[in-house]
């Protein structure tokens, strides 16, 4: 038996497929091993930062099957993807599978940029040693996010409010985000002009020129409407010039997450989700790349394409440069594996993905773009005191690329025909007053595009950083703008004021470039940690005895405490700012930004059954999210919360919790929605996703639960194959 492994089941099965029963296809599911989530101690600092990793929770029945597989194999293959990320989960993979002393066959690695048969064929004909450098460079980078999160955060708990965090490329991004919001804060309007004119040819047709200026000053307005009306008009130049447009290079993980964006309104999460399964069915190249190189074959096929489909006046080779210097040019750019497909996937959002890869690489090896700009200037005859009127066309003449990226075209604009010397006839003259306007928040796209201009973070972490900082409570996102919150404010200000050098554009981008450095063997895993962490530590130390960051700000004159008549200050909650009394903790007085006041927690009568009777916690309603609750007076360091027992009638439900076999499973809510969890938490972590039927899935002996209207029930666990029941029988 031969064993192959990657990290998907979706892509285990795309090439199970294509190996024709050579080798026996499993999936880690992504990563196997992990750093212990609560515990600094997983890194062994005087050591040399040695990580000390642990099998993630949930995945200990993967790791037996995959070492009881390998037990049985001649030979084991890694094939995970082809890169740092997926370089360390061999890594992984091959370390607990060597642990297995049964385990007798060799362990060997593998990659390929695209799931086609001839890609993996060709892969499996040159096995090779797991890249070491790779591996470090991938545990580098774990490990300098660890340390620098666990200090930076602990440090704001501290300082600012407990619970917030703080991460070595996500404050960066949260600072570009505040450094706009600044600018809009700061941005005071200034009235403008907009002077257009509406003119009839000699051959009466209708023609539009605007102001080539924008006069700040009313009364230059005026004088430009009254000479304007009063006077003749001429047209001084006609320019017609012939223009080209070249085409766009194929995608990489950046342009493709903007143009997914603007065009089909995905975030670079929704994008590299819908790219993934792509990838994974064997339809496009690897997803997270910074190359925009085409492999020799691939160029060809599509020049072949353009050539039989459009003519060969359409096709032309284009090598195109890579932006970023640490691009790996032995990866390609995304583009389709079978360019001939001109549609692919299972859903909408896939066919619509898949099209956007197509267009672009299909258009990136065409010819360019012909196009007719017309420029018509008039004057007013006589008056040199009155700026030039203008109005700009453009034709296309030739479309070359434009034939297949339609969306990149644009609408062609006819002007009239006139030439120089031709008196015009005024019909109109008109002013439309504006103000000019701050500069525009970021969308994802928008964000995407400028970290990867200053060099903070890879193709593969570009969509985390921005889900990361939203799942902090950070940002807000409305439709495709990104809000940067007070709490995000917050933050942000206080590693900008503490920390400015560790969350700046230089220091995050080099940083990257050290890790790129570790993994091409140019530098060393133990000094770049240690000459990071070294003044890093001493930085976070010497900032333990600074003031707590309490006040936010003054209030205004007229808002005082609601209680005893003083001054207020601004300060923040889990929910944003509110003004509370400067007198505090003497009156507890607040109130709303909008000015209304807030009652603080009241007391139940009651101690709290934790710690009531060592720590004198007492029970306090307080108003949460979802409505008031009781918990302990002394919260967060006694988390105790009282539920009410027809409230928690109700949400029970009469299926006994499978793993405990003493709660049952009940209906809570979490930051994500609704689920379904056991009562005997926290001695039993129990959790589904919707309401258990109350059935056992014959497949695993889990928990079966509610579906869809297609699937009206499928098994609670995500890597049985019953929880695609409809999948099975295919």
């Amino acid at each position: 038996m031969k064993l192959l492994i990657v990290e998907s089941p979706s892509k285990a099965k795309t090439i199970e497929k294509y190996l024709d029963g050579a080798f026996t296809v499993r999936a880690s599911v992504g990563h196997i091993r992990d750093l212990p989530k609560s515990n600094k101690k997983a890194i062994d600092i005087p050591a040399g930062f040695v990580p000390h990793y642990e099998v993630s929770k949930g995945k200990e029945k993967v790791v037996s099957e995959l070492q009881h597989l390998a037990e049985k194999s001649k030979e084991i293959i890694l094939a995970t993807d082809p890169d740092r990320e997926g370089e360390a989960i061999s890594w992984h993979l091959g370390e607990l599978l060597s642990e297995d002393k049964k385990v007798k066959a060799p362990i060997k690695r593998v990659t390929f940029h695209e799931i086609t048969k001839e890609a993996v064929t060709e892969a499996l004909k040159e096995p090779r040693d797991i890249d070491q450098d790779l591996v470090k460079a991938q545990e580098a980078r774990r490990v300098l996010d660890r340390l620098v999160g666990y200090d930076l955060s602990g440090l704001i708990w501290k300082k600012v409010r407990y619970g917030l965090s703080a991460g070595r490329v996500q404050s960066p991004a949260l600072r570009i985000l505040m450094e706009r919001e600044r600018e809009i804060r700061a941005f005071v309007p200034e009235k403008y002009w907009v002077l257009s004119g509406l003119f009839e040819t000699p051959k009466k047709d209708k023609l539009t020129l605007t102001c080539a200026e924008e006069p700040r000053d009313e009364k230059v307005v005026e004088h430009i409407l009254e000479v304007g009306r009063k006077n003749d008009w001429v047209v001084s130049e006609v320019k017609e010039s012939e223009q080209k447009r070249s085409p766009r290079a194929p995608f990489t993980t950046s342009t493709l997450q903007q143009t997914a964006s603007s065009r089909l309104g995905f975030s670079p999460s929704r994008t590299m989700q819908v790219a993934q399964k792509l990838y994974e069915g064997g339809h496009i190249t690897y997803m997270r790349t910074d190359s925009t190189n085409l492999s020799k074959q691939a160029q060809a096929a599509i020049l072949s394409l353009v050539n039989k489909n459009y003519g060969k006046e359409y096709a032309e080779a284009h090598i195109y440069k890579t932006k970023s210097k640490n691009a790996q040019e032995a990866h390609e750019a995304i583009r389709p594996t079978r360019i001939d497909k001109e549609s692919v996937g299972s859903t909408e959002e896939q066919k619509k993905l898949y099209r956007l890869i197509w267009e672009r690489a299909v258009s990136s090896q065409m010819t360019d773009a012909k196009l007719l700009k017309t420029k018509i200037v008039a004057i007013v005859s006589g008056d040199k005191s009155i700026p030039e009127f203008s109005a700009n066309g453009s034709r296309v003449l030739f479309p070359g690329w434009l034939k297949v990226d339609t969306a990149a075209r644009g609408e062609d604009v006819e002007l009239p025909l006139v030439k120089d010397g031709d008196k015009l006839k005024l019909l109109e003259l008109n002013s439309t007053e504006k103000e000019t306007q701050p500069p525009s928040r970021y969308t994802e796209a928008g964000l995407v595009k400028e970290l990867e201009a200053r060099g903070i973070g890879r193709p593969s972490t570009y969509a985390s950083i921005i889900k990361t900082i939203e799942e902090r409570g950070y940002i807000n996102k409305e439709g495709r703008t990104l809000f940067p919150t007070d709490t995000g404010d917050v933050v942000s200000s206080f590693l900008e004021k503490y920390f400015p050098t560790y969350i700046s554009d230089t220091f995050t981008a080099e940083m990257e470039n050290e890790l790129d450095d570790i993994a091409s063997g140019k530098r060393k895993y133990v000094k770049t940690l240690k000459d990071f962490y070294g003044p890093f530590s001493e930085e976070v130390k010497s900032k333990e005895k600074i003031e707590k960051a309490t006040n936010m700000g003054e209030a205004p004159a007229d808002m005082l405490c609601p209680k005893c008549g003083s001054k207020m200050i601004i300060k923040l909650a889990r929910n944003g700012k509110f003004y509370s009394c400067s007198r505090y903790p003497d009156c507890d007085g607040a109130r709303t930004l909008e000015g209304k006041e807030l009652e603080g927690p009241k007391e139940t009568g009651e101690m709290c059954p934790l710690c009531g009777e060592k720590e004198g916690g007492k029970l306090v309603v307080r108003e949460g999210r979802y409505g008031s609750f009781i918990s302990c007076s002394r919260y967060p360091k006694c988390k105790f919360i009282k539920e009410d027992e027809e409230e928690k009638k109700r949400k029970m439900t009469n299926v006994k919790c499978p793993v405990c076999s003493k709660g049952h499973m009940m209906e809570r809510r979490g930051r994500f929605g609704i689920f379904y969890s056991c009562s005997n938490y926290p001695e039993c972590k129990n959790a589904i996703k919707t309401k258990p039927t109350g059935n056992i899935c014959k497949q695993c002996n889990n928990l079966m639960m509610e579906g869809t209207k297609t699937i009206p029930e499928r098994c609670s666990i995500k890597n049985c194959p019953n929880h695609n029941p409809h999948k099975l029988n295919k």
